[in-house]
């Protein structure tokens, strides 16, 4: 550990009989973006909830732009914005009512907050809407307009606990370029997200959790070169042939293949694709098993996620009603 932004070592919290956060580490470079990626249950928005100061550790300690979380919690709150899951904005204000609200609540005095609430109206592209109440506003641009509440102090550091969730495709790549400069501008962010793309474009680093502990490290390419080799997603004509067609070619594949009996896919892991194509073709017409196309590519993160998790859905969610450990 050295002097980040950001540093975590042997966190844990326990729920009862569930351990949200079990041993967690971490380490986050000055401007630079760490993704927490993992399924509800993982342990992520626990993990935040530590790091900012709304839960105490059972063990463990982290620092936050250089505060102790639990020793110099008020410390923590003032160098750091928090941008939660769902939008944190008053429905009755206008978007420019809001970001100076929150400017006299940082005493910065009526005429900065005047100026800081315009400058973040623009960043967000929210100036025309800025005389508009939150209420009208869209799921996107409440994102937008919550994402510029946290930054009214100019913290030096940023949790983003699943900005995305709910947005359209277009509003998501909107917050992300929003999000992208803030690191270019030298803010070093730690997001939670169950969506693989998202850690895949923003993130210099990637934390994969499951269950409450760290099963990987590394950059996006790091993680799927760990996983090498090609993948072959089949499509097959009937997809009631799923689970016939993933036992046919079961021998050929270099791990374990994936199906979704919706669709009627099976995805499976090979070493070299071009060679394995055509013995791939040749059992399945001997099982009697049309395919409609094949796609040839190389792994992806859902691929890494889905081998080191063995593809089973997060079962990890006994926490106590009334308590989160997401």
């Amino acid at each position: 550990m050295g002097d980040e932004p950001i540093e975590a070592e042997g966190l844990r919290k326990r729920y009862g009989d569930v351990d949200a956060v079990d041993g967690i580490d971490l380490a986050v470079p000055a401007g630079t973006v760490l993704a927490l990626l993992g399924p509800n249950g993982a342990g992520k928005t626990t993990t935040v909830h530590i790091l900012t100061t709304l839960v105490r550790p059972d063990a463990g300690w982290a620092r936050v732009a250089g505060c102790d979380v639990a020793r110099e919690a008020a410390g923590v709150r003032a160098r750091i914005g928090l941008a939660g899951q769902l939008a944190a904005v008053d429905d009755f204000l206008t978007g420019r009512e809001n970001l100076e609200q929150i400017g006299q609540l940082y005493h910065l005095g009526r005429r900065a907050s005047r100026q800081r609430a315009g400058e973040l109206l623009e960043t967000m592209d929210l100036t025309d809407a800025a005389h508009r109440t939150a209420r009208g506003y869209s799921g996107g641009m409440r994102r937008r307009l919550d994402l510029a509440a946290s930054l009214v102090g100019r913290p030096p550091v940023l949790f983003l606990d699943e900005p995305t969730t709910g947005l359209d495709p277009q509003g998501r790549i909107a917050l992300w370029e929003v999000i992208r400069r803030l690191v270019d501008d030298g803010t070093t962010v730690l997001l939670t997200t169950q969506y693989l793309e998202e850690a895949d474009r923003l993130a210099d680093r990637i934390v994969m959790m499951h269950r409450g502990r760290v099963i990987s490290t590394g950059t996006a390419d790091e993680l799927k070169s760990a996983f090498g080799g090609d993948r072959l997603e089949l499509r097959l004509a009937d997809a009631a042939d799923t689970a016939r067609a993933a036992a046919a070619v079961a021998a050929l594949a270099a791990g374990q293949a994936t199906t979704d009996a919706g669709s009627g896919t099976v995805t499976l892991p090979v070493d070299d694709g071009a060679a394995a194509l055509p013995a791939v073709v040749r059992h399945l017409d001997d099982a009697r098993v049309k395919l409609s196309g094949v796609l040839l590519r190389r792994p992806t993160l859902d691929d890494v996620f889905l081998a080191m998790t063995g593809g089973a859905g997060d079962t990890h969610d006994t926490v106590p009603a009334g308590t989160d450990a997401r």
